[in-house]
């Protein structure tokens, strides 16, 4: 089991720069992937995504990288035609006004287009020391959403025992709320009947019809198969956490079911711990892929 919640980090450094890989995910219902890069790796992204994809399959996850150059990379270009320009320019205004004009070399500094600073970035020679960070970063992030994952599968089997435990209670009980669907039936027919003589099968009829009302045995089977998938899946080693929701959503219908009919005080104590139990399992998965 993973949690969807990690974090890794790593970097290299060689004589031109200092590379940086920092990875943190957080909980989403699918995989969401955001990249905060320098724009000359831009190339990279859909490779960056395809190796994050191996050991994340939902959550919100950012992928920070970081260059810092150790080395100019910048030239100076001067536009040779830029100048040439310039400087017929400068002569025709001197030729249309009459009046002697030497530019000086300060004119043509402060000229736009003159000079321009141009960064030589070439993306391959990142490539390698890129996805060998990111690899580092990755495994650490990986034993991070299993460290986080193996804490919450130690939470949910702790939880998904306190609603076996509920069910067991209840299941207990259920003959008893049988016997008491009968008394309190039968005590009903005899305050309105009083010792007026009764059909004993009208009775009977009424008993089939209230414990086929109130009868909790089916929820409780189908509680007792869910709970069994439930902690299957706990120990599955595969992304389960949309299936354990719905099972979730199963459980609580049929604990509910449970609780409308219960007529016993020991039965609702359960019902209650058993959707209290479930309510924090749901909060919990949540948290996992």
């Amino acid at each position: 089991m993973k949690s969807m919640t990690g974090y890794g980090s790593a970097e290299t450094m060689n004589e031109k720069f200092q590379l940086s890989v920092e990875i943190k995910s957080y909980n989403n219902r699918f995989l969401d992937i955001n990249h905060n890069i320098p724009f000359f790796l831009s190339p990279f992204e859909m490779d960056i995504d395809k190796a994050v994809a191996t050991v994340a399959s939902r959550g919100h996850v950012e992928v920070n990288v970081r260059v810092k150059s150790l080395v100019s990379d910048m030239e100076i270009v001067v536009d040779t035609q830029a100048v040439e320009r310039y400087r017929d320019a400068f002569a025709q205004i001197a030729a249309l006004s009459g009046k002697a004009l030497k530019p000086e070399l300060s004119d043509f500094l402060a000229a736009e287009g003159v000079m321009t600073s141009v960064r030589q970035g070439d993306s391959e020679m990142y490539r390698q020391p890129l996805f060998s960070v990111l690899d580092e970063a990755l495994a650490q992030f990986a034993q991070s959403k299993e460290r986080e994952g193996n804490s919450t599968k130690a939470d949910l089997t702790a939880m998904g025992k306190i609603v076996e435990e509920g069910l067991s209670v209840v299941s207990a009980h259920a003959g008893e709320l049988e016997e008491l669907v009968k008394t309190n039936l039968r005590n009903r027919f005899e305050e309105m009947l009083g010792d007026q003589n009764y059909d004993e099968n009208r009775i009977l009829q009424e008993v089939a019809v209230m414990l086929v009302k109130y009868s909790v045995n089916e929820e409780i089977k189908r509680l007792a198969v869910h709970l069994k998938e439930y902690f299957k899946l706990l120990n599955q080693n595969e992304p389960v956490g949309k299936r354990l929701d719905f099972l979730c959503q199963e459980m609580n219908r049929e604990i509910n079911t449970i609780g409308s009919k219960s007529q016993m005080v020991e039965m609702n104590l359960q019902v209650v711990r058993m959707k209290d139990g479930l309510e924090n399992i749901r909060e919990q998965i949540r948290n996992i892929e």
